[in-house]
This record gives C-alpha cells, structure tokens and sequence, in this order.
C-alpha cells in the first residue's frame, strides 16, 4: 500500500480521535479484498466530529442536532492560543456581554454558562421557530443591527432571518467571531482565538439538565480559583447571585415536575441547594457534590445525556442520520442523583 493511501488514512483517523463513534477495526482492510474500508464508510458525522476544509479537499461536516423540544445542548469551546489564563476579566467580561445580548437575539434559552481561562461553558436549547411572530423576528433585527441602521423588511429577508435566529451553530459562531475580532483588534493580531469546532452534548431536560447545570457551575471549584461558585462572576450562579433573578437572559425552567409551580427565586434556592448537596431535589446529600468536584466525562465527551428512552430515540435518530447499522445503547453514570440518568 502506498505510503500517500496511508497518511491519509492516519490524517483522518487524527482528526477524528475524539469521535464516539469511530471504531479502530473500521480501519482494517475489507476482508478478502486487501483494500481499506471506503471514507464513506468510517466517516462519523457527529456534534463532536471535526473536519477542516481544505485538509482533504473536503467541506465541514454538518453537525448532526436533535429535532426534539427536549434536547438542550451543553457547549464547549477552547481558545486556540496557549496558556490557562487567555482570558482575563475584561476579556470574560465582553465574552458574558456578547453571550447575554446574542441570546436575547437568538431563539434560544439559556440555562447556565461558565467562563474559564482558556474555554467556556454554555447550557442552552434552541426554542421552534414557529413560535415567534413576523414583529417578533423584525425585533430582533433591529435589536442585532441596532437603532441606527435603517432596515426594509420584505418576506425573503424575514424567512432567511427567521432560519438563521433558530440555528444553534450560527448562535455559537456569532459569539465566537465577535470576541475573535474585538480581541484581535485590542492586541494587534491576526489569526484564529478559537481552536477547532465546538464541542456539543445532546442534554435531555429535566433531571439530566439539572445535573448539567450543576456540574457546569462547579467549574471555578474545581479549578480551585473560588471556594464558593457564588464567588466567581463569570459562571451563571456567580451572575444569579448579583443580578437576582429577575427578567434577563437566563432560565431556570428546566421541566423539572416538583419545580413547576416554583417563583424564580425559589427556584434558584434549589439550584443552589443542589449544586452544594445540602438538599433540593434527588439525593444530594449521598455525594452528587463531592462527585461534581472531579472532573465528569460524561458531560463534555458523549454524546447524549437523559433517560433511557430519550438518550435511545437519539441513538436511533444518529444511526438514521449517518446510515449506519452498528446499535448502541445508553450506559449508567454512577455517581449522579439520579438513577436513570444513561449516557450515550
């Protein structure tokens, strides 16, 4: 086999370390026939999977999103410069500001966000389209261009505006580009911030959101930077904490049955009892904090994250959508308040 086939072969298999769903067997030659399996059959599309245009001659791989109204996505992107501290207060400080006004922008709610040295965190799902009113998308124009700009609206521009608004990516990218440009300018560079393509866990809400949630305001304890996540400002519970819970851009409604007839700042209570492990909802108190003080794979390397149904029906959905036969089904994550809780 020539050296050329091989390099490719390995490029790619690189590229794709991180994909759940690449299997190494799938690199072996087809049985009796000496030759490699074809691209088509190896190549994962999935939210985790990255490919880069022009590496092989090849476009970006759709990201692969569930049409389901409980699917929420846990986000996570890292900086491509090195070093733990890229991000300095002010840089933190416009990052929140550019997440806070793209998601009154954008059809989504956001449930938490954790703003770390090299990378952020953002719990979030993308609301359906047909919710919102023609008035409603022109808002929102004007809210994304400003008052100044003088814009004529026509029913082309308000469709192609309304697909935009509910497309998680594009709410992600604007965030990304945004701060991309506005760093550069401020230290005089050129060049990418952000490494590779965003990280994306299918998150079921409810209980699994919950947890979510949890571990993601518990990023700044574990980095030791703060005793208290209440201490650090930029993670949602830091933010909750000195704004109140009041309108603005977070939600505390994760579908969570006993939380249903909760005001705001009940609700906030329970989530600050939950992340603590002093009580709330399930079992905290039997080591669902101290468990969220260790980093957890489970919520940033798979897949999908819910109950055994949901995380099953996406299963179902990937294999469809990739065209692949190869069944998997959802594990147990120990250590969680809830017993249901499988990870795909």
């Amino acid at each position: 086999m020539s050296k050329l086939v091989w390099k490719w072969h390995l490029g790619l298999l690189f590229c794709l370390k991180n994909t759940f769903w690449l299997d190494i067997s799938q690199m072996k030659t087809q049985k009796g026939t000496g030759k490699l399996l074809s691209p088509a059959k190896i190549l994962p599309i999935i939210g985790t999977g990255k490919i880069f245009k022009g590496v092989f001659g090849m476009p970006r791989i759709p990201r692969f999103f569930m049409d389901d109204p409980r699917a929420a996505y846990h986000i996570i992107s890292r900086t491509a410069l090195p070093g733990h501290d890229v991000l300095g207060p002010e840089e933190k400080d416009y990052l929140l500001h550019l997440i806070q006004w793209l998601s009154q922008v954008y059809f989504v709610e956001v449930y938490g966000f954790c703003i770390m040295g090299n990378h952020f965190h953002l719990l979030c799902r993308i609301l359906p389209e047909d919710q919102f009113s023609d008035e409603e998308v022109k808002r929102r124009i004007r809210l994304y261009y400003g008052r100044k700009r003088k814009i004529y609206f026509y029913e082309e521009l308000i469709k192609k505006w309304r697909a935009r608004l509910g497309n998680l990516s594009r709410y992600v990218q604007d965030i990304k580009q945004r701060f991309s440009r506005w760093y550069n300018r401020r230290v005089d560079r050129r060049g990418y911030f952000w490494a590779d393509r965003f990280k994306s866990v299918i998150v079921e809400t409810g209980e699994a959101l919950l947890n979510c949630l949890a571990y993601i305001e518990l990023n700044p304890v574990r980095a030791g930077i703060v005793g208290k996540p209440e201490d650090y400002r930029w993670c949602s519970l830091g933010y909750r904490s000195r704004r109140g819970t009041g309108k603005d851009f977070l939600s505390l409604n994760l579908e969570l049955t006993s939380w249903e007839n909760k005001t705001e700042k009940e609700r906030f209570e329970l989530l600050r009892e939950f992340v603590y492990g002093k009580g709330g909802l399930g079992e905290p108190e039997k080591g669902t904090g101290k468990f969220f003080r260790h980093r957890v794979k489970y919520f940033t390397e798979s897949l999908a994250i819910g109950s055994r149904g949901f995380v099953d029906k996406t299963a179902a959905k990937l294999r469809k959508f990739l065209g692949i036969k190869r069944e998997r089904k959802g594990k147990n994550i120990k250590g969680v308040a809830y017993k249901d809780i499988v990870f795909l």
